[in-house]
């Protein structure tokens, strides 16, 4: 059977293809082009919210076909009934490669899939690539992050899991005369084992979207106390950013989980990232990275966190941001 590179189109709680898809679907036309130019196809399960502005967004990135499966009882997400689903699909349609955004949804989604269809799954890559044997060579951090590993899947399909934002997007829209196929959808027969009795978002976190702020101000443990976070806060305020920190830092109780950048935290790619009092493990360079300007501040000049800086300052940040804080409220 002809290659075909399978990607889960998630969608978010207003029925919207999430980005993560896209960035998807962008490393999919690299890989496609090793497969012999094989098809890239993506499957979506929901209800018809947003349907005809997903195809438009789907088509416009390069997706040959798009299998649908539409109900009202799939309109909250639920282990047994979207894993049910995906199952079938893929059963039918027997892909080369499956990929899934390892979003909260992706990264409990993936696994029941490939330990159903027995097979293996590589999760929280931050590179996909196509060996000389035409196998999916995908590469995640392993040994708490101090390695990146390269791991080969033996059984198919190849499946493996991405973090959003970890594949930058670039420009690679190709717009395509997309096949969409519409997917029975029989539930009667599989068991609900959890029901969803009412969904509250979370409010505390709408002004902590670090994963789309253009500016991010970031600490670590060098910052010592919640004053040190507050100083941060105070200096993200003045450049119109975020604060984020390291897993070192929450672990401290000096700031939230929710804005926590690394391997066990988020991605962001902003414009400039400020790394203050934060050494550089590779945990938490996974997760920024892909910046366009890093600045970072550190008392340790050899601080693995200047071997991927634009610009290093060695000196003690409890003497330098205040400086810089006095300067940006002196220009206003």
């Amino acid at each position: 059977m002809p290659k075909e590179i399978l990607i889960y189109a998630q969608t978010d709680r207003l029925g919207k293809v999430l980005n993560v898809v896209l960035e998807l679907a962008c490393v999919a036309q690299k890989l496609s082009k090793k497969l012999d130019n094989c098809e890239i196809s993506a499957f979506l399960i929901g209800n018809a919210a947003n349907l005809e502005e997903n195809k438009k967004i789907l088509s416009q990135n390069g997706f040959d076909k798009v299998y649908i499966a539409t109900s009202q009882d799939l309109k909250d997400y639920n282990t047994d009934y979207y894993s049910s689903v995906a199952i079938k699909i893929i059963k039918d349609i027997e892909p080369e490669i499956v990929l899934v955004g390892a979003t909260t949804q992706g990264r409990d989604l993936a696994p029941v899939i490939s330990s159903t269809l027995n097979t293996g799954l590589t999760a929280d890559c931050t590179a996909l690539d196509i060996n000389d044997k035409g196998q999916l060579a995908a590469t995640r951090p392993t040994f708490g992050g101090n390695l990146m590993a390269t791991i080969l899947c033996k059984n198919y399909p190849q499946m493996a899991t991405v973090r959003p934002k970890v594949l930058k997007k670039s420009e690679c829209k190709i717009e395509k005369d997309t096949q969409f196929i519409d997917i029975d959808v029989d539930l009667s027969n599989i068991e609900k084992r959890v029901e969803l009795i009412d969904f509250k978002p979370n409010t505390q976190l709408t002004d902590t979207r670090i994963d789309e702020a253009e500016i991010i101000v970031a600490g670590g443990k060098g910052m010592k106390s919640i004053q040190g976070f507050a100083m941060l806060e105070e200096l993200a305020n003045l450049l119109g950013g975020s604060v984020g920190a390291s897993r070192g830092a929450v672990d401290m109780g000096l700031a939230d989980s929710s804005i926590q950048v690394g391997q066990t935290g988020k991605t962001v790619v902003p414009k400039v990232y400020i790394a203050c009092g934060i050494s550089g493990a590779i945990q938490h360079t996974v997760g920024m990275t892909g910046s366009d300007k890093i600045i970072a501040i550190n008392k340790d000049n050899n601080a693995p966190i200047f071997k991927i800086a634009d610009v290093g300052i060695v000196g003690d940040v409890f003497e330098i941001l205040p400086k810089l804080i006095e300067k940006l409220k002196e220009r206003r």
